[in-house]
This record gives C-alpha cells, structure tokens and sequence, in this order.
C-alpha cells in the first residue's frame, strides 16, 4: 500500500508540471497586434520591421504602432530619419536591442545637469565627426599629378618599335644610324 502511494505521489509530481505547462501554453495569447491586423499605411511605415515583427514583444509592437500613427504628420525630413533610423534598429540582435534600451533607459535617470553634459559631450563628437574629410565610394578619384602621370606612363608603356623616342634602341632593335 506505502508503494502505491509513493508510486502516485511521485507520478503526480512528474506530471502536474508538464500538464501545468501545456496549459500555459495552450492559454498564452497571441502578441498582438499581429502584423496582418495593421492598417496597411502602418504596415507601409513599419516595413523595414516586418521580418522582426513576430519576435518584437508587445509594449514595443505598440510603441512603433503609436509612431506609425505619428508619422503623416512629420515633417519629410523627420520622416526620413526616422525610417533610416528603422532599417538600423532592424539590423541590430536582440542583445544589441535590449543594450540599447537599458543606455537609454540610464540616460532618462541621470539628473537634468548630467543629461546636459552628456549631450553637449555628443554634440561635440558629433561636430568633430562632421569636420573630418569623408569619401563615400561614389566620389570621382582626384586627378593625377602632371608629373606622377607622365611618369607612370613612361614605366607602363612596354618599349616596342615605334613607341620610343626617335635615336633610342630597344633589345631587338637595330640601332639608330649614327649621324
């Protein structure tokens, strides 16, 4: 009789927890908004998070729903930053992102004196960046120097007949006639 009961208690303690997560399971609601219940001017806004979409939790979902919302009436250039600003937070990892979110979360709780100075310290760097010389691959290269040029040609010009100037030899050629 002991065993039956150690048997029943042991077997209940086995499956109580696997019945009790199926349950949770079985009852766990969907994040929503899904992404086919957005508008389709939200979905147009929010595209460069769609493949994210169903990984994004739902305070989040809701934050860039609100943004989206926001977005007819900002100003194009707002606009354009925000949509870039999109691409990159989609190309983070989830750490990155969860990084991210505490720094700024960090920041907001710094007092307004500190804050100040973190801000003027990125400005700064921000100016320091825009005075360094910068180019993108779509910048012609620079013209060559004169000299360096004609030199480069004179080296990369094989010597052939015809391609030297008058009174000089080449190997295989006959020499110029003495005058």
């Amino acid at each position: 009789m002991a065993q039956t009961l150690v048997a029943l208690i042991v077997g209940l303690c086995l499956a109580l927890p696997a019945a009790a997560a199926q349950v949770k399971a079985e009852t766990k609601k969907p994040v929503r908004p899904a992404w086919s219940e957005l508008k389709p001017e939200q979905q147009k806004v929010l595209a460069p998070l769609a493949p994210e979409w169903e990984s994004i939790d739902a305070p989040q979902r809701k934050k860039w729903v609100e943004i989206a919302d926001r977005y007819p009436k900002m100003k194009p250039q707002e606009q354009q930053r925000l949509q870039k600003r999109m691409v990159d937070w989609a190309k983070l990892t989830p750490a990155e992102r969860s990084a991210a979110r505490n720094k700024y979360q960090a920041l907001k709780k710094l007092p307004p004196d500190k804050r100040k100075e973190v801000a003027a310290q990125w400005q700064n760097y921000q100016r320091s960046l825009a005075q360094q010389p910068y180019f993108s691959p779509s910048d012609p290269p620079a013209p060559p120097d004169p000299q360096t040029a004609e030199e480069a040609t004179s080296v990369a010009t094989p010597a052939r007949p015809g391609n030297q100037p008058p009174g000089t030899a080449t190997a295989g050629s006959p020499a110029p006639a003495a005058q």
